[in-house]
């Protein structure tokens, strides 16, 4: 890393010293904020119970009562203070109030790698987006500091295949030549995280900063641009974390998370940020991160315990945030670098599909929360904050379980006036159902306070035209509070369910996400037929045992009961584009129009059909850009099975080897040569005689001029 002048390392020093002091004032007010209000929130709970805590069910209760308490207040004070900060135009301690705009324009620009690791993504979307980041970055003038490299560790051989003849597609129409790369490894070891460790081993050192995408991350070019800045401004900061939004849902489910995002999301990233300062967390993309320190302390070593304990680490990004810090380096997430995207999965199936494997990522860091040394606080903090996002789950379902246990004892079994065998004096059940209903009121306030602040702050940045106007936005909250609160209950039981099998280290297949179908009914009805089930047979066992038990079960029993119709209904694409057509559920991309996703929509890609092995091995031109792409296997024992697969495919056709196989001969250049040349001579009743009909009568007729 390049050395500091003596003043600039002076600054350093003391703007690091400022925020920490802050930090530590913000962090120790949040924590007597919410323990205050957590332990008030506990006593009334403990008066509302009917033996006040006098037995082991309702210390049970209050003690995860406090717990899920105490989790919803500490979101609630974050938004809080993001509102507060938004007001007072932006936190002073941010990088990009640290210095004038005027001086971060005139800062020179260094090397950045732009990496997005892709796996059996859908490519039209991933590499067309990747594109309009492209073309955004020439826009600004600075394309010549960047270059690009496509990632895959794709295994399918039609997938890469498709993925490669997409690259070159791509190099030819933005004249990228030189500026844009495609890598596949071989063996993909340790998942994205060893994927971006190849990168780096290979050409890390040509470069000062990589910018880490997602296959469906979209970023501006400015947005780009002023990273490497605040970076270069900045030399002690490790990783800059952007804040990505979410846009292009076209599913009501999507668009409703999309909604939510960009209407809440800068209450929560102000308010996180201002708490976590220079010891934030990394996401895993839409970052940038300095290449060198990275290199040096950011190699993950496999895990040495048992179990889930045991082996790779799956949530990487957290974890090198941590290490970075532990080094002397700080990480910060600053929500004031905009024109950062990402993309909601399309249905409620999709997202707890990948809440599955982030589960099992999150749950492996209490390992590391435990057991690492000189982590800072702050990161062991994001560690308990990712595992809790998941636990709160359980616990949640546990109070019930706990709940309706104690509501079947006072009604079934006699009353137990003496639960502790040393008093003295009987112990009388009371019942308090108004602060009960306060109790309610209170913890319905901080979960939806923040919905109403956001409404708030977008009319107070007159952002309200962006989201349809003020009717339509008011009614997308109540229609976004809705879908909330009909998705919670289903969440939970799938997050608890996640969090049992990671404990017991069930094993999950490692697969590229689906980002564009809906959810059919045989797909939800099997997906939620275990928590319709379990939620049916608790409203009909409630209703049995009291009428009052049976309608304060109801806002949980229901959305499970009805699991798989609102997942259905919430995936379909035309009543997502229905009501984005009547104005309700808005973005301001949408409402004003967006550049990229412009030049995502009209990608060079856009409607060509990308080659699998037969198209590569039949067309003139995607052979010879495989051809090109491959290796030569030397002679040998490799050479022998490669001759002896080229002949049975010409022989049994593409269906006779396995991927496998197709991958074996896709990577050699001679044996697709010799393929291609041999096919063209195939008799036409032979199986490639009837695939080259078949590809040559695909190809478009010429259009005939009208008489």
């Amino acid at each position: 890393m390049t050395a500091m002048p003596s003043t600039a390392g002076r600054d350093a020093r003391g703007g690091r010293r400022r925020w920490r002091a802050a930090a530590w004032l913000r962090r120790t007010t949040l924590l007597l904020l919410v323990a205050g209000q957590t332990l008030a929130a506990s006593w009334f709970m403990l008066s509302v119970l009917p033996y006040q805590g006098g037995n082991g069910v309702e210390i049970g209760m209050l003690v995860l009562f406090a717990l899920l308490f105490a989790w919803i207040s500490f979101g609630f004070w974050i938004a809080i203070t993001g509102f507060v900060l938004r007001r007072l135009g932006g936190d002073r301690h941010s990088l990009l109030r640290q210095q004038d705009a005027a001086t971060l324009a005139a800062t020179p620009l260094a090397r950045t790698a732009i990496l997005m690791p892709i796996y059996h993504e859908p490519i039209e979307r991933s590499l067309g987006g990747l594109s309009a980041v492209y073309r955004s970055l020439e826009r600004t003038g600075q394309l010549e500091h960047f270059d690009f490299f496509i990632l895959s560790d794709s295994r399918e051989p039609d997938v890469w295949l498709r993925e490669q003849a997409a690259w070159a597609r791509l190099v030819e129409t933005l004249g990228a030549a030189g500026r844009l790369f495609y890598r596949r490894r071989k063996l993909n070891l340790n998942y994205k995280s060893g994927n971006v460790g190849d990168f780096l081993r290979r050409w890390g050192r040509r470069y000062d900063y990589m910018i880490v995408l997602d296959a469906d991350s979209l970023m501006g070019g400015e947005t780009l641009v002023t990273m490497v800045q605040l970076m270069e401004r900045h030399r002690q900061v490790g990783i800059l974390q952007t804040s990505p939004e979410l846009l292009n849902g076209r599913s009501l489910f999507a668009r409703v998370q999309q909604f939510s995002s960009q209407l809440y999301g800068p209450l929560f990233t102000t308010g996180l940020a201002a708490f976590q300062l220079g010891e934030a967390a990394f996401w895993g993309h839409n970052a940038i991160l300095r290449i060198k320190p990275f290199m040096a302390h950011c190699g993950l070593r496999k895990l040495p315990g048992w179990g889930l304990f045991r082996g790779p680490i799956m949530s990487h990004d957290f974890v090198e945030a941590a290490y970075l810090g532990r080094a002397g380096y700080e990480v910060w997430l600053e929500p004031g670098l905009r024109d950062s995207w990402e993309e909601s999965p399309p249905s409620l199936v999709d997202e707890l599909t990948r809440d599955q494997r982030w589960v099992k990522g999150n749950m492996q860091h209490l390992w590391l929360l435990f057991g690492s040394r000189r982590l800072r606080f702050a990161h062991r903090m994001a560690f308990l904050n990712g595992i809790m996002s998941y636990v709160a789950s359980p616990l949640w379902l546990a109070f019930l379980v706990l709940t309706t246990i104690a509501t079947t004892r006072l009604v079934l079994w006699p009353i137990n006036y003496f639960p502790d065998p040393h008093q003295l004096f009987p112990l009388w059940p009371q019942w308090q159902p108004l602060r009960a209903a306060g109790l309610v009121a209170a913890t319905l306030s901080l979960l939806f306070l923040p919905k109403f602040l956001g409404l708030a702050d977008a009319a107070l940045t007159q952002r309200v035209r962006a989201f349809g106007g003020f009717l339509r936005l008011l009614g997308s909250v109540l229609l976004e509070s809705l879908v909330s609160a009909l998705l919670a209950p289903i969440r939970m039981l799938s997050h608890s369910r996640y969090v049992v099998e990671a404990l017991l280290n069930v094993k999950l297949s490692w697969a590229g996400q689906n980002r564009t179908s809906e959810t059919g009914w045989v797909e939800a009805l099997i997906y939620q037929a275990p928590g319709s089930i379990l939620g049916l047979a608790w409203a009909l066992f409630a209703l049995w045992l009291q009428p009052m038990f049976f309608y304060w079960s109801l806002p949980v029993a229901l959305p499970l009961i009805f699991a798989a119709p609102i997942s259905v209904v919430l995936s379909r694409v035309q009543l997502g584009q229905r009501l984005r057509r009547r104005g309700w559920l808005m973005t301001a991309e949408e409402a004003y129009g967006s550049k990229l996703l412009e030049d995502m929509t009209h990608s060079p890609l856009e409607g060509v059909e990308q080659p699998g092995f037969c198209e590569s091995v039949i067309h003139p031109r995607y052979n010879a850009l495989q051809v090109g792409l491959a290796r030569r296997a030397p002679a040998g024992p490799r050479r022998q099975r490669l001759d002896a697969l080229c002949q049975r495919c010409l022989e049994q056709g593409p269906g006779a080897l396995d991927r496998t196989e197709q991958s074996l001969l896709a990577q050699d250049a001679q044996a697709m040569a010799w393929l291609h040349h041999q096919v063209w001579r195939s008799l036409p009743g032979s199986i490639w005689g009837r695939l080259l009909r078949r590809q040559i009568t695909r190809q478009p007729a010429p259009r005939r001029t009208p008489a």
